[in-house]
């Protein structure tokens, strides 16, 4: 039964990242705002030649590869960001599905969608979209006045706003330059999210994979010492350490501090 249930989530991730993919691919797209369309209505088609796509086109993964990776009707490339979130999506979900119980898991399930959305979009486009990150605050806000009323104020208000203040005198310090404002906003959900102490292993981690990544994209001489970097991505890969390890990373340097 166990199995049975893991392999259900499992899918049930792969088919919400392929949701994702086509709410990610929408926000871009300019006429849906000149012509004032409902967000999400009309069916999924290609994004090159804009052919409607037969549901036998849109089974998660599955179809990217039987595929080739080309469009069944103009035979132009599909981009691997399709199968990646799809596959992140459904690998987070199990992960937390067996993490938590499931008023915890369906929050955690929530706010992981929004979060990949973020991730892929300020990686593609350097931007962090206000309506989304506003939607995990207050999803966040709402959850931890509902079971963590106690801690709301003393642990993950308070700390979600000295996060975002350091982050705020970067933004400013920098007139922009080495922080976007969006990425103040993330790092207040952050704080909000994890309270303390997991949301300093999330910047801890944030900066260090932000670094390494960094040094890297110089040495292959992708990117100068002034080019712009989106920093939400490593936000979310820190979050999700903290979430996952933040306890146990403390419990093990308070340790060593202590030995």
């Amino acid at each position: 039964m166990c199995i049975f249930l893991n392999i259900v989530v499992f899918l049930f991730g792969l088919a919400v990242g392929s949701f994702l993919n086509c709410i990610i691919y929408r926000l871009e797209l300019k006429e849906f705002k000149k012509k004032k369309k409902p967000f999400l209505r009309g069916r999924s088609f290609c994004p090159s030649c804009k052919h409607v796509l037969a549901w036998y086109d849109l089974i998660p993964v599955v179809s990217f590869f039987i595929l080739r990776r080309k469009c069944r009707y103009c035979s132009k490339k599909i981009s691997w960001q399709y199968p990646a979130v799809e596959i992140a999506t459904a690998l987070l979900f199990l992960s937390i599905f067996n993490f938590q119980e499931l008023l915890i898991t369906s929050y955690w399930l929530l706010i992981t969608c929004l979060l990949i959305i973020i991730f892929v979009y300020d990686l593609k486009h350097f931007i962090i979209p206000d309506s989304l990150v506003f939607l995990a605050i207050g999803v966040t806000f709402l959850y931890n006045l509902i079971t963590n009323y106690g801690l709301l104020i003393t642990n993950y208000l308070i700390f979600g706003l000295v996060v975002a203040a350091f982050f705020f005198a970067i933004f400013a310090l920098s007139r922009g330059r080495w922080m976007g404002f969006g990425d103040v906003k993330l790092a207040f959900f952050m704080g909000l999210f994890l309270g303390f102490p997991a949301t300093l292993v999330a910047l801890f981690f944030s900066f260090l994979i932000g670094a390494i990544i960094g040094i890297i994209l110089i040495l292959l001489k992708k990117k100068g010492l002034k080019s712009e970097v989106p920093f939400g991505p490593f936000l979310i890969l820190g979050t999700y350490i903290g979430l996952f390890w933040g306890d146990k990373i403390v419990n093990w340097y308070l340790n060593i501090l202590t030995y």
